[in-house]
């Protein structure tokens, strides 16, 4: 399996340079360069903003060279394996794998309630309703490693760290963009050194809607692009980093329930996301699997046994999660050109992400010294 991914120069490894510059504990190696830059310029704050789905190569495809995103890029690093938000996002606010947080993707089979489930929104998949069940939060909180950069500082009370999120449970929570920037602004204009963590849901869910280059998310990154250049002008003592989870592609839509003899294989529904497909196999089915899986689908995915999965160290090194093999299945299939999998046809998106493009894998690292 050819890894795509650089542990050695990701998402995971930007957190662990951040952890150093506060004086935390890191488990993986962080970059040389970005460690030069906080150490040379000792900045106050530090501040990494995330839009969620803006990949590298997609702000090349809709910002012209000269934008301040663009310019200001200093190269393009890798996602983490799955290139999903819950990978991801886990990734960049721990410092750790997702082999290590146990966050492996949107959809994760428990053993423990031998169900397949929506990890963040903690309800079973196939949901309309996403009700949240109790039981999965209690596995949350006893196998996964999610504790963040920002918990980590201020429990160490040396410095001061905030989270601004979009979501009703975030303790700084902000409502839109402007808000978004506006809380960042105020933030950095406090006394003390301080790291801040902003995350933004676009231009993600608007891809899914609409597509990748739509018109509509054209504008949204256009607009980003605008007013990271404003909120930038006007801090001082201060580096940014803005980067993203992982990239996006056009899609086409695969529903298994076309595929019955397939399905006849199949354990229980496929989890981790819709470009990185695991299965769980009847026994005595593998064999049967594997012939029918490929001969409908070997153009678009590449199918691996997950001892091939465990030996690439795809998902990452490190300490390996007590949830991690059970959650695995099976098989595993990887995108590698513009098919989604979905299991029923109602569940069509335009784009997505996950699977192995260098479309989805590369994210900048944007880089603005003030």
């Amino acid at each position: 399996m050819e890894l795509k991914n650089n542990y050695n120069e990701c998402i995971t490894n930007l957190a662990c340079s951040i952890r150093k510059y506060f004086e935390l504990d890191y488990k993986h190696n962080t970059i040389d360069y970005i460690d030069r830059i906080l150490e040379e310029r000792k900045p106050k704050n530090v501040v990494t903003i995330l839009f969620d789905g803006m990949g590298s190569n997609i702000i090349d495809n809709i910002l012209p060279p000269d934008s301040f995103m663009i310019k200001n890029r200093l190269k393009k690093i890798t996602s983490v394996f799955p290139a999903t938000t819950v990978a991801a996002t886990t990734s960049i606010r721990t410092g750790l794998n997702p082999i290590e947080s146990g966050m492996l993707g949107w959809y994760m089979y428990f053993k423990d309630i031998d169900k397949t489930i929506e990890v963040y929104p903690e309800c079973e998949k196939g949901d309309e309703t996403k009700t949240p069940l109790p039981e999965v939060k209690k596995i949350k909180e006893k196998y996964m490693k999610t504790k963040t950069i920002v918990d980590d500082i201020n429990e160490a009370n040396k410095y001061k760290a905030y989270e601004l999120m979009p979501f009703e449970f975030a303790k700084y929570r902000h409502f839109d963009l402007d808000d978004m920037l506006n809380k960042i602004e105020e933030l950095c204009n406090q006394d003390g050194k301080k790291y801040i963590y902003a995350y933004d849901t676009e231009p993600d869910t608007v891809m899914h809607i609409f597509g990748t280059y739509s018109s509509e998310v054209k504008d949204l990154i256009r607009y980003r692009n605008i007013m990271m250049e404003k909120l930038c002008n006007k801090l001082e003592d201060t580096v940014v980093f803005i980067v993203a989870d992982h990239g996006h592609v056009p899609v086409e839509n695969i529903h298994l329930e076309d595929y019955p003899d397939l399905l006849d294989c199949m354990e229980r529904d496929f989890s981790l996301d819709s470009r990185a497909v695991n299965f769980f196999i009847k026994k005595g089915m593998k064999e049967r699997f594997v012939k029918l899986f490929n001969q409908s689908f070997i153009d678009d995915f590449d199918l691996y046994t997950i001892q091939d999965v465990i030996d690439s160290k795809l998902f990452g090194d490190g300490e390996e999660n007590e949830i991690f093999r059970s959650a695995l299945g099976d098989f595993l299939a990887i995108a590698k050109g513009n098919k989604t999998i979905n299991y029923h046809k109602k569940n069509v998106k335009k784009s997505h992400h996950a699977g192995y493009t260098d479309d989805e894998v590369y994210v900048p690292l944007i880089v603005v010294k003030k």
